[in-house]
C-alpha cells in the first residue's frame, strides 16, 4: 500500500462499517480521498453511516451496488471478516486494485513501535497482558486490533515513546503487504477458520505475514513446541526470541524445570508437578528468575503459555525483568477467557465464551479440576468434533450440546461413553436457548463441580459475538 498522501483525490473504498470500517472511512476522508464507504446490511443497521455523511463521506447501505468498484478505485479497504469472495473484492482482483485491512492502514500511521500478537488460541490474554507488564515497565503501551478497538485510531492517539500493541486475527493479518511491527509473536496454531480461509495453508500463510517484514533490529518470538510456529518464526528475520513449556532454551523464555510434552490430547501426564519458574536466558547464557509458574494469576498450562510469551514481548520491548512480577501474579484474565462467573448451589460456573475451536476448550477443560458439566456447540464449520472424545472420557461428566453442531456434539460425547447428554433444541429467542443450556447443566450438576461453557465453535449461528453469548450465559448464571 502507497502511503496515506498518495490517495489525496482518488477514489476509496471502504467495504463494512462497524468500527475499523468507520475508522478507515474517516481517515480516508482526512487525508482527501474521495471515500464510498458501503455495506450489505440494511442502512438501520448501521449505526456509522449518519455520522460518517455528515462529515461528507459517501455512504451505501443495504446491498453492494455494481458500479461500486470500478477502473479508477485506487484502493479498497475491507472489513477483516467479509469474505474474499465477496462480490466487489472479485471485481477489485480482477481490475488490480490492492484489497487491505485497516491493519495495513494503521501501520503506516503509528508514530509508536507496534507489537504484533496472532495464534490461534490464546490472543486476547497474552495481549491484555502484555499490556499490564508495560504498564508496570513503565513503557506507554496502548492496547488496540482485534481486542476491540481499531488499531488505527489507536495509532493516531500514541505517541513514539510508547508502544502500540495489537491482538491481530488471521482475517487482518491476510488484508497486509507491508505492515511491519517491531515485535511480532505467534503463539500456537490450530485448525480453525477454515470456512473462511479455505485451506489450512491459506490460514497458517496469513499468520506468517505478521513476520514477513521483519528486518534486523527487530524481534521474532514464537512458539518453539510448536512445529510450525518455530519454522514460521526461524525463517523470519531479525532476533530469535523463542518461548517453550517443554525444554529449556539457550535463548528465549521457557519453563525450569520444563513440563513434560502434552499427549496428543494437550494434556500433561505429570500428576506431581514440581516448583517451576519462568525464565529468561539472552544471547550471552546470563539466566534471569522472572517469577514463580504457581504465583501465576490465571492458572492453567496454556496460561503458563501465553506468559511466557507476555514476558518474551517485554523483555524485548525493553521491560526490566524485575518489573514483571507483579503484574505476572496480578493478572485476573480477561473476560469470556475462563472466567470465574460465581459459585450457585455449591457449584461454580466459568465463562469460556471465547474458546471457538476445539483446541481451546481442551486447554480450558483440562486447566480445570473435574468433574465439570460443559454447555458446548455453535457455527457449524464442518468439523466432526472427535479430538474431544478423549476430553470426554477422562474430565468431563456431562454435556449439554446447542448450535448448528449440537448433533455432532452429543453423538462425540455418546462415543465416548457419556450418558449425561442434554440437546437444547434453538427457539427463536437464542438468549432463551443458551438459559435453557445453563438449565440443564445446573440439573446435572451437583456440590463441588463446575458447569462451563466452552463452546469449541463460534457464536454467529445464535449471536452476534462471542462477547454477547458470554454475557448471556454469565446472567443465566446469576438468575439461578
Amino acid at each position: 500500500m502507497m502511503p496515506l498522501a498518495n490517495y489525496r483525490g482518488r477514489k476509496v473504498v471502504v467495504l463494512g462499517l462497524a468500527r475499523s470500517g468507520a475508522a478507515a472511512a474517516k481517515l480516508f476522508h482526512q487525508a482527501g480521498s474521495v471515500v464510498t464507504a458501503n455495506d450489505r446490511k440494511e442502512r438501520e443497521a448501521c449505526p456509522e453511516a449518519s455520522e460518517l455523511e455528515a462529515l461528507g463521506i459517501s455512504v451505501v447501505c443495504g446491498g453492494h451496488p455494481d458500479d461500486l468498484v470500478t477502473p479508477d478505485t485506487a484502493l479498497l479497504v475491507k472489513n477483516p471478516g467479509i469474505p474474499y469472495s465477496a462480490a466487489p473484492i472479485r471485481q477489485a482482483e480482477a481490475l488490480g486494485v490492492e484489497v487491505v485491512t485497516e491493519v495495513e492502514v494503521a501501520g503506516q500511521l503509528s508514530p509508536a513501535p507496534i507489537i504484533g500478537i496472532t495464534g490461534s488460541n490464546g490472543k486476547t490474554t497474552t495481549t491484555t497482558w502484555t499490556g499490564e507488564l508495560l504498564s508496570a515497565a513503565g513503557l506507554s503501551p496502548v492496547v488496540a486490533g482485534n481486542i476491540g478497538r481499531p488499531l488505527s485510531d489507536a495509532a493516531q492517539e500514541i505517541g513514539p515513546e510508547g508502544w502500540l500493541v495489537a491482538e491481530l486475527s488471521s482475517f487482518q493479518l491476510k488484508g497486509t503487504t507491508d505492515f511491519h511491527p517491531r515485535i511480532a509473536c505467534l503463539l500456537n496454531l490450530a485448525e480453525t477458520h477454515l470456512d473462511y480461509h479455505g485451506t489450512m495453508e491459506d490460514y497458517v500463510s496469513s499468520k506468517a505475514k505478521l513476520f514477513a517484514n521483519l528486518s534486523e533490529g527487530d524481534t521474532a518470538i514464537y512458539n518453539a513446541d510448536d512445529a510450525v510456529c518455530a519454522e514460521i518464526g526461524r525463517a523470519s528475520a531479525g532476533r530469535q526470541w523463542p518461548f517453550s513449556l517443554t525444554r529449556r532454551l539457550a535463548v528465549g523464555v521457557s519453563v525450569a524445570p520444563p513440563f513434560p510434552a502434552a499427549d496428543a490430547e494437550g494434556a500433561s501426564q505429570e500428576t506431581q508437578p514440581a516448583e517451576r519458574w519462568i525464565v529468561a536466558r539472552d544471547e550471552s547464557g546470563a539466566e534471569t528468575r522472572i517469577v514463580l509458574v504457581d504465583r501465576l494469576g490465571i492458572p492453567g498450562r496454556h496460561n503458563c503459555a501465553n506468559a511466557l510469551a507476555a514476558v518474551a514481548i517485554a523483555l524485548a520491548a525493553g521491560a526490566e525483568p524485575s518489573a514483571l512480577r507483579e503484574p505476572l501474579e496480578g493478572f485476573k484474565g480477561v473476560e469470556h477467557r475462563l472466567e470465574y462467573v460465581g459459585t450457585f448451589r455449591e457449584v461454580r460456573y466459568y465463562n469460556d465464551s471465547k474458546a471457538t475451536n476445539p483446541t481451546a476448550t481442551i486447554m480450558s477443560v483440562s486447566s480445570l479440576p473435574a468433574p465439570l458439566v460443559l454447555i458446548a456447540g455453535g457455527l457449524d464449520r464442518g468439523s466432526d468434533y472427535r479430538e474431544l472424545v478423549p476430553l470426554f472420557r477422562d474430565r468431563v461428566k456431562g454435556v449439554v450440546a446447542l448450535g448448528e453442531t449440537r448433533e455432532k456434539i452429543r453423538k462425540v460425547a455418546e462415543e465416548a461413553g457419556l450418558t449425561n447428554v442434554a440437546v437444547v433444541e434453538p427457539v427463536e429467542d437464542a438468549a432463551e436457548t443458551l438459559k435453557r443450556a445453563v438449565l440443564e447443566a445446573a440439573a446435572m450438576s451437583g456440590p463441588g463441580d463446575i458447569v462451563l461453557l466452552s463452546p469449541a465453535c463460534a457464536s454467529w449461528d445464535m449471536f452476534p459475538s462471542y462477547e454477547v453469548r458470554g454475557r448471556i450465559f454469565k446472567q443465566s448464571a446469576h438468575t439461578l
